[in-house]
């Protein structure tokens, strides 16, 4: 049975309405996104190669500007800025997916997506990411068990990543299936796919707070 969420958390056009704080961080996680293409894109004027995994991601040497950025690690400041701000601003497409676009559901945008997408990036940075050596500390990863791995590696932490998406699977559908369990298990997946889990620790605490238990 599909149940219900109260009214005060609707707008009057039918968007969804978030807690300030996370309607803030929302708000500039999207500004920060397209900040960081904006950053990403720039590196191609002052960088042959911004990114040595994409050797073609390059422009003709007369596009570019007669100075080269520093790098850290791998990459260009502005492109080493540039990830980080797409890490940390990517659970705001889901909050902002939530709030706008209703028939999906809360529980598909923040917790199901999300899960998709840890499956999905830890997929591509095991068998397909080129990986570049040595590792790096400043390697993209949208949660820590991933950095772990990306600045490593090692499988292991690969196998965990893996893990934590699968138990994320769980307490999805477990949450569809409205038990007792499915709340907690989309928290306990929120900590530990953090960053990217923080919809999820959001999906959780939304649940446990609605007296109907919150609309799947």
């Amino acid at each position: 049975m599909t149940r219900n969420t109260t009214e005060s958390s609707r707008l009057a056009g039918g968007e969804t309405t978030l807690p300030d704080p996370l309607a803030a961080y929302t708000r500039y996680g999207l500004y920060g996104l397209f900040m960081g293409v904006l950053l990403g894109f720039f590196a191609l004027f002052t960088n042959p190669v911004p990114d040595p995994s994409f050797p073609w991601f390059s422009l003709p040497a007369r596009f570019r500007v007669p100075f080269t950025q520093p790098r850290i690690e791998h990459w260009p400041v502005s492109y080493s800025v540039a990830i980080w701000l797409w890490i940390v601003g990517f659970p705001a497409l889901f909050f902002e997916g939530y709030r706008r676009v209703t028939k999906l559901g809360p529980t598909a945008w923040l917790a199901g997506l999300p899960v998709v997408s840890m499956l999905t990036w830890t997929t591509y940075c095991r068998f397909f990411w080129p990986k570049l050596t040595p590792p790096s500390w400043n390697a993209p990863s949208y949660t820590f068990v991933c950095w772990l791995y990306c600045s490593t590696y090692d499988p292991l932490w690969s196998n965990l990543a893996y893990a934590i998406a699968i138990f994320g699977v769980v307490a999805t559908i477990l949450a569809y299936k409205n038990d007792r369990y499915g709340d907690f298990g989309l928290a306990t997946f929120g900590v530990l796919a953090l960053p990217l889990g923080l919809p999820a620790l959001f999906e959780a605490y939304r649940r446990h707070m609605t007296p109907s238990g919150g609309q799947t």
